[in-house]
This record gives structure tokens, C-alpha cells and sequence, in this order.
């Protein structure tokens, strides 16, 4: 199956162009530029709270070059079109879509794709959510499972790509084994690393005739918007919890009850 994947530029989104391309499913590649991968913390924040949130953000980005490694986007020898948000959603890009002639197309890590684009797509387009829908849906869904003391929530949903924010038929969900140690970054490192094994295995399965069923949302759970979260929610983490809560979900001190997960196998 040739796959065209419409990704971001950050370590956790070339990963997955990393892994389509070492199976030979890749086949096209269109990369949107994304925020600074280190943000800075904003002025009108105490310094207690400015070294929190450089840690956060420092600490992320070693765990995804440990996990991921350093990736290059010339890494793929692929047809490739490189745009920002403003030209996500424009003919030109329809156009490259169009022109690739892919069997599938896989979103992850861009912002939302309009009907426009849409119909340019073939009939196989998913789209890879860093979160669990329906529990966690829309941003900072890799974040929000630890401010609410739900650790093993912290996974990733690979569904049907529609004009809903990740609202599409689920094809599968996938959620990393948690070990004593873990901190917030690795947990969402480590769920990317399950999901990807996940989607080669699900391609592959499809490449050799196995139908895969999806699953209509069922649940409303929660849209998670840009503006929900804020420095300050850095703090219970760090601050009160120490980034252990892993370590006090595995001692049975944080009581959370598993996902039910939908699965394609």
C-alpha cells in the first residue's frame, strides 16, 4: 500500500514518516512547519513558574530525540511539499495530494484539513490523534491525562479523517506499558512508539486482504482546546506531584480505571 502522510516537522511526527518509510509504504511526504519545538515561557509569569515551564519543554524535547533520534526531512527519498498552517489548506496542495496517487493518505501532527482537501484525498484517509478520543480530544491531549491523575490514558487513536476534530470512525487505539520511572514525556514518547508498531501492523494486515472494521464514537467525552491550558497547569505536576505519577499509579496511590480501548487486532 503507498502512503502519503501529511505530517509536522517535529521529532514525534518524522518518526512516523521514519517507520512507513523503512517498510516501504511511504511514498509522498507534505510537512507542515510547526511552533518552535522549544517554546519560550512567557514574560507576565513569576520565575518559579518560568523555570517550571522551561523544564517542561527541555525536558520534551530530550525524550523525543532519545527516543526518536534526529530525524532529517531529507531522510526520505519521497516527493515532498513543505508548508506552513496559512498554506495547509490550499489548491496547490490539493493538487500535490491529488498528484501522488496514493492509496492511502495519513494525517498526524497538522492542523485541519477543509473538504477542499478532503477530496482530494483517496478512500483510505486516517488521521493519528496523540490522545485517546473520546476522553481526550483536540490539544495538549498527551498533557491532560497526567494533570488528571489518569496516566494510563495517555495513548494515541488512529481514526477516520473527516471535518470533525478527531471525531472520525476509530480504527484503533494504542497505549504504552507504564514502568516505575516514567515521567510525562516518556509516557508520550513511549505511546508513539506503540502506536507506530500498531499502524505498520494494521497496513499490513490490509495489504494482505484482511478487512478492518471501524468504530463509531459512541461517547462525547471532551474537546480539549488551545486555551484550556495555561503555565499554571504545569504546577500540579511538577510542583505537587514531582512528576512521579506514574510511580504513585503503579504503587496504587492514584486509583484510575483502565480505557476501554478499541482495537483493529
Amino acid at each position: 500500500m503507498k502512503v502519503l502522510l501529511l505530517c509536522g516537522n517535529h521529532p514525534r511526527h518524522l518518526f512516523i514518516a521514519k517507520k512507513l518509510y523503512e517498510n516501504g509504504f511511504l511514498c509522498g511526504l507534505v510537512i507542515e512547519k510547526r511552533a518552535e519545538f522549544i517554546a519560550k515561557p512567557p514574560q507576565d509569569i513569576d520565575d518559579e513558574l518560568k523555570e517550571i515551564f522551561i523544564t517542561h519543554f527541555n525536558d520534551r524535547a530530550q525524550c523525543e530525540y532519545k527516543y526518536f533520534g534526529r530525524i532529517s526531512e531529507n531522510d526520505f527519498n519521497v516527493s515532498k511539499k513543505f508548508i506552513t498552517r496559512e498554506t495547509l489548506n490550499t489548491n496547490e496542495t490539493a493538487e500535490f495530494i491529488s498528484s501522488i496517487n496514493a492509496d492511502a493518505v495519513i494525517t498526524y501532527g497538522i492542523h485541519i484539513a477543509n473538504e477542499n482537501l478532503l477530496n482530494a484525498m483517496p478512500k483510505i484517509k486516517w488521521n493519528i490523534h496523540g490522545g485517546l478520543s473520546p476522553w481526550f480530544k483536540g490539544n495538549v491531549t498527551m498533557y491532560w491525562p497526567f494533570y488528571m491523575l489518569m496516566p494510563n490514558y495517555t495513548g494515541a487513536t488512529i481514526h477516520e479523517l473527516s471535518n470533525k476534530i478527531d471525531g472520525g470512525n476509530i480504527i484503533h487505539q494504542s497505549v504504552p506499558e507504564l514502568n516505575y520511572g516514567d515521567k510525562v514525556h516518556d509516557v508520550a514518547c513511549k505511546a508513539i512508539l506503540k502506536t507506530a508498531d500498531d499502524l505498520i501492523k494494521i497496513i499490513k494486515m490490509i495489504d494482505s486482504g484482511e478487512k478492518i472494521t471501524p468504530v463509531k464514537q459512541k461517547k462525547n467525552g471532551k474537546l480539549w482546546v488551545s486555551t484550556d491550558w495555561t503555565p499554571e497547569h504545569l504546577r500540579l505536576v511538577y510542583k505537587l506531584y514531582e512528576n512521579k505519577i506514574v510511580d504513585m499509579y503503579l504503587d496504587g496511590k492514584i486509583k484510575s480505571k483502565p480505557p476501554e480501548l478499541i482495537k483493529a487486532f
